[in-house]
């Protein structure tokens, strides 16, 4: 195993996660030196969230870590075929507790493969494992695994991956049952779905405001103009917090058919009887004069129908985002 200087492993460091080394910095100019930096740690901090989301799923289901013995383990394992969340974990000669250093799904390179390359120094990934254990930064390492369903990896893909599409409605005059509005360019295809909606939240305003409110003065107009610009650009930036309640499988009917059926029939027969989700969205179109209904979103995966059969596909979504799923009863 080569060894590097402490310059020569932080530039081979920032090569292996793709980071620009010191002399590429040097040569970007300083405006879009900042602009990339800006990028990079936005996508870091991506990165780092889906890392979490998947360290809490191994977590969830209580696996027990493994004894890394040799460099030759994974060659025995009768892992090639099996895709899987794995984690890594690696614990010191001073804390016996075992910590993560790193999580993935290997939903498209088969388990066998992929942990072959974090426990083989001729490869980027494992290279960083033995030179840490060589250099006694490190005691042990361990690895642990959840064997999932290609239709289990697309609904974990479903939730970290792909973003919700807000659902906008339409209030006749006069009535008091709102209309939902389906987007384009739902897929005619089997797949995953997912329903969620956000709570209308009224934020009362703050005191400041209620004073600046009260003056009658230029300047204070002025003043409460710029605090009322302030608070919606905080409102703006603040993140949807979205929850998940239902997880659909469109297997018999396409993604299109099933989500069809849950919008578009609620607005024209809908039924104080009906339970589940068609029965919720169905009584979101009932709304008093002055109330809104809750916003609704939905987002998809197409899933080819073969693979749709195999695994626990609410429960894997349950675990992943920590909460059970109201309407699949």
């Amino acid at each position: 195993m080569e060894e590097y200087s402490q310059e020569d492993w932080g530039n081979h460091s920032q090569e292996l996660h793709g980071y620009p080394t010191d002399q590429e910095l040097d040569e970007i100019p300083v405006t879009k030196r900042t602009l990339k930096i800006k990028q990079e740690s936005s996508e870091e901090a991506q990165k780092r969230d889906i890392m979490q989301n998947i360290v809490q799923i191994l977590e969830s289901v209580q696996l027990k870590w493994e004894l890394f013995q040799s460099w030759t383990d994974f060659s025995r394992l009768h892992l090639s075929n099996k895709l899987a969340i794995f984690g890594i974990g690696y614990n010191t000669r001073w804390k016996e507790d075992i910590r993560y250093h790193y999580a993935e799904i290997s939903s498209q390179v088969p388990l066998g493969k992929r942990l072959r390359e974090y426990f083989n120094s001729e490869k980027p990934e494992g290279r960083i494992i033995m030179t840490r254990v060589q250099k006694m930064n490190w005691k042990n390492v361990y690895y642990k695994f959840l064997e999932i369903t290609i239709s289990e990896a697309r609904c974990l893909e479903l939730h970290m991956e792909i973003d919700w599409i807000p659902i906008a409605h339409s209030k006749p005059t006069g009535g008091n049952v709102v209309q939902y509005l389906l987007p384009g360019g739902i897929p005619k295809s089997p797949g995953l779905y997912a329903i969620g909606y956000e709570e209308c939240i009224e934020r009362p305003p703050s005191p400041r405001v209620e004073r600046r409110t009260l003056d009658p003065g230029k300047e204070g107009r002025v003043d409460l103009e710029t605090l009322s610009a302030q608070a919606s650009l905080q409102v703006e930036i603040e993140p949807t917090r979205i929850t998940y309640c239902y997880l659909g499988i469109a297997e018999v009917r396409t993604l299109q058919q099933c989500l069809f059926l849950h919008f578009q029939a609620n607005t024209k027969t809908f039924s104080k009887d009906w339970v589940g989700i068609n029965g919720f969205l169905s009584q979101n179109c009932i709304v008093d004069p002055g109330v809104s209904p809750k916003s609704i979103y939905i987002k998809f995966v197409e899933v080819e129908r073969d693979f749709l059969s195999a695994g626990s596909l609410v429960e894997c979504l349950e675990k992943a985002i920590g909460y059970p799923l109201k309407y699949n009863n």
